[in-house]
C-alpha cells in the first residue's frame, strides 16, 4: 500500500515514531477498518495546505472520517499527549531531563485573511490579525502556544499561556523574555504558589535585549 503520495505524508521513520501512540479502537465497538496512517497523512495535508476538509484528495479516507478522528483526539488531549511524549524523547536523547527547568517566552503578530475568526490590531507591530504567544524550552522545543487577537498585549497573553501550561512546566525555574513583559505579569508569575492549580515554580525572569528570531 502506498503511503507517500504527497510531500506532507509521513515517512516510514516518522510513522514508526508515533504509531504506538495512536489510540487503539474502543473495546466493544465496530472493528476499525480505516488505516490510521492514512488518517494522520490526511490531517497533515489539511493542516499544512490550509484546505477545507471537504476538499481532501481522493487518495485519503473520506473527509468525515478524517475530521472525526481529528476532533476526537483534540478533545481527548491525544494530540497534546503525542507532542509531549515526542518532546520528552528528544530531550532524553540529548541527555536532558524530560521536564525542562528553563524556557523562552515571546509572541508574534501575523496577518490574517478575511476568513472569520478572532483578530485585532497590534499597534506596535502595525499588524491586523492574530498573535501567537509561545513558550519553548532551551532546545527550542514547544511547551505551549496560545493564539489570541493581535490586540492582546504580551503580558495579558502570558497570563493565558501560563494558565494553560499544565504539567509540561512543573519544573520550570527560569524564563527568558524581552522588555515587553515588564510590569505586573512578572510579579504575578513569580508569585504563583507551587501548590496552585498551575503548579509553576518559576523563581526568576531574565530579560533579553533581542527579538525572538535570535533566541528561538
Amino acid at each position: 500500500m502506498k503511503y507517500q503520495t504527497y510531500p506532507t505524508d509521513l515517512t516510514d521513520r516518522q510513522w514508526n515514531c508515533i504509531k504506538d501512540l495512536i489510540p487503539a479502537a474502543k473495546a466493544g465497538g465496530r472493528p476499525r477498518r480505516v488505516d490510521m496512517r492514512h488518517v494522520i497523512n490526511a490531517i497533515l495535508y489539511v493542516v499544512v495546505s490550509g484546505i477545507q476538509w471537504r476538499m481532501l484528495p481522493k487518495e485519503y479516507p473520506k473527509w468525515k472520517t478524517v475530521y472525526h478522528y481529528f476532533r476526537m483526539w483534540r478533545n481527548d488531549g491525544i494530540w497534546q499527549r503525542i507532542h509531549d511524549t515526542l518532546r520528552a524523547q528528544v530531550r532524553r536523547k540529548a541527555g536532558r531531563h524530560k521536564h525542562p527547568t528553563a524556557g523562552c517566552l515571546d509572541s508574534q503578530s501575523v496577518k490574517t485573511t478575511a476568513i472569520p475568526g478572532e483578530r485585532g490590531y497590534d499597534a506596535g507591530k502595525k499588524v491586523t490579525g492574530r498573535k501567537r504567544h509561545i513558550l519553548v524550552d532551551t532546545m527550542g522545543l514547544l511547551l505551549v502556544v496560545v493564539v489570541t487577537a493581535a490586540s492582546v498585549s504580551d503580558p495579558a497573553g502570558a497570563r493565558l499561556l501560563f494558565a494553560k501550561l499544565g504539567g509540561a512546566g512543573k519544573k520550570l525555574r527560569r524564563i527568558w523574555v524581552d522588555g515587553t513583559y515588564r510590569g505586573k505579569v512578572v510579579a504575578w508569575v513569580i508569585g504563583l504558589p507551587v501548590e496552585s492549580e498551575r503548579k509553576i515554580p518559576i523563581s526568576e525572569i531574565v530579560y533579553l535585549n533581542s527579538d525572538s528570531s535570535s533566541w528561538y
